[in-house]
């Protein structure tokens, strides 16, 4: 598993091998962790490296150590300084995955609040081969947590013990990987990226009722699908059979970006190639994320000081 050589440690920059956490951390007896994956991307012409939509993934975050009611909720721009300094130290010129962790590191009992601890580390990730090929995954026996027991919304780790046993079982019965249904049967999400439907030209995706993580990249999709391509988003309930009805699927995510989905359960996914409309989407997300077009500046953090 590639590392980096520098993390951000309770704000300290520290070598990879003395970012620790204790035997007895109460993030490693019971996960109580929320975090964060996201992207930076280099863009060669420009000499910069932008990282996608911060402000949002640090929103999340500490939406989430609200909910786990840490004693200290970090500010936005103590996160942002710490994370800016990660990828300075590592001297990051090149696409990249950031992991930022905030922690309660007390080793007492299940109610400890506190201390709060904070890891940054950042890995050069270039994207997968399935954006091209497509996934091929299944549809797993293994339900979604739901709201009222461990709200997905909340972007915890002991969350993913979830999307980890689904995803696994998948990837052993040999598909690339799951979708995953919640108490009512109804489509839910991939481990680790929400899901969009192709169908008769318009898009169609779980709600956010539907025990989802309320996505970032989900959010960005959304927007550009409508001001961009012009297209008809339906946010509503999504039924199982409707994988198989649809024309096109892709999931996507910050660490997944979108990728197409070409069969569910070994059936094909409209003629079983990624479709149009979602290499239209796809396309257009990675100019955006580079800052090859000017849409949504907001949305892109430069790293490095203007040449």
């Amino acid at each position: 598993m590639p590392t980096c050589e520098f993390m951000c440690h309770n704000g300290d920059i520290v070598a990879y091998r003395d970012a620790r956490i204790h035997a007895f951390s109460a993030v490693v007896k019971y996960g109580l962790g929320v975090f964060e994956g996201l992207r930076a991307y280099w863009n060669a012409q420009q000499q910069q490296l932008y990282v996608f939509r911060l402000a949002e993934h640090l929103e999340r975050l500490r939406f989430g150590m609200k909910v786990l009611r840490c004693d200290r909720i970090f500010e936005a721009a103590f996160l942002e300084d710490c994370l800016m300094r990660t990828l300075q130290a590592n001297a990051i010129r090149e696409n990249a995955h950031i992991r930022m962790i905030a922690y309660i590191d007390g080793d007492d009992e299940l109610t400890v609040t506190g201390p709060v601890g904070l890891s940054i580390g950042v890995v050069k990730r270039p994207s997968a081969g399935t954006l091209h090929s497509g996934v091929r995954v299944a549809v797993s026996s293994w339900q979604r947590i739901a709201d009222n027991a461990m709200p997905p919304r909340v972007k915890c780790t002991a969350n993913y013990v979830n999307n980890r046993a689904a995803e696994i079982t998948a990837r052993l019965d040999g598909h690339d990987g799951v979708l995953m249904l919640g108490s009512d049967g109804k489509l839910s999400e991939a481990a680790g990226a929400c899901v969009f439907l192709v169908r008769r030209g318009e898009l169609v995706t779980p709600d956010a009722s539907s025990d989802i993580l309320e996505s970032i990249t989900r959010d960005t999709v959304i927007q550009t699908a409508r001001a961009v391509h012009g297209l008809v988003v339906h946010e509503r309930r999504v039924d199982r059979s409707e994988l198989l009805a649809a024309d096109e699927a892709f999931w996507c995510g910050s660490g997944q970006e979108v990728v197409p989905i070409v069969a569910v359960d070994r059936i094909a996914v409209g003629n079983g190639q990624p479709g149009p409309i979602t290499r239209r989407i796809q396309e257009h997300y990675f100019r955006l994320v580079r800052g090859e077009i000017e849409d949504h500046p907001e949305w892109r953090t430069p790293v490095w000081p203007a040449a």
